[in-house]
């Protein structure tokens, strides 16, 4: 089954303001999801197939997986484009049956994510990106409000 939300919706359900700060995002995950979030870079990732993030899904936690950058708003935006998929419920259980063959040992669900990745214009994949630069603006809008704070207030 597959719970998507609207972008408007999950910004709303996250009911983190108008700005927050990364760390702040990844906690509001884990807490509307009930479960843990770990999030790696893998170098690999990316070097042959141009791949910069993925989302796994586990029983007790979610992983996602980023590609290096040198930018560190480059590799942020991997990851926000990561959070929005597992935040707006893109599960993209519906389709492919033949990838159950073909890879057995990865979950279903990532399978099919890393498949369609490749049509970045589906309206999951524009959500989300929708999604990710919602929550950039947010996160960059905190970042110069705290730094205005400090050249205040020392």
């Amino acid at each position: 089954m597959n719970n998507t939300v609207s972008v408007a919706t999950a910004v709303d359900e996250l009911a983190l303001g108008e700005t927050f700060t990364f760390d702040e995002l990844v906690v509001a995950v884990e807490r509307n999801r009930g479960r843990r979030l770990r999030i790696v870079e893998l170098a690999e990732l990316g070097v042959d197939d141009g791949l910069c993030a993925v989302w796994l899904g586990a029983d007790h936690q979610d992983l996602i997986l980023h590609a290096h950058s040198d930018s560190v708003l480059h590799r942020q935006q991997f990851v926000l484009h990561e959070l929005a998929h597992i935040i707006l419920g893109h599960n993209f259980d519906e389709e492919g049956q033949a990838v159950d063959f073909l890879l057995p040992d990865i979950p279903k669900e990532t399978r099919l994510r890393l498949l369609r990745r490749q049509n970045l214009d589906t309206a999951e994949e524009v959500d989300a990106e929708t999604l990710a630069d919602i929550f950039a603006a947010a996160i960059r809008r905190s970042t110069r409000n705290s730094s205005r704070f400090a050249e205040i207030f020392g």
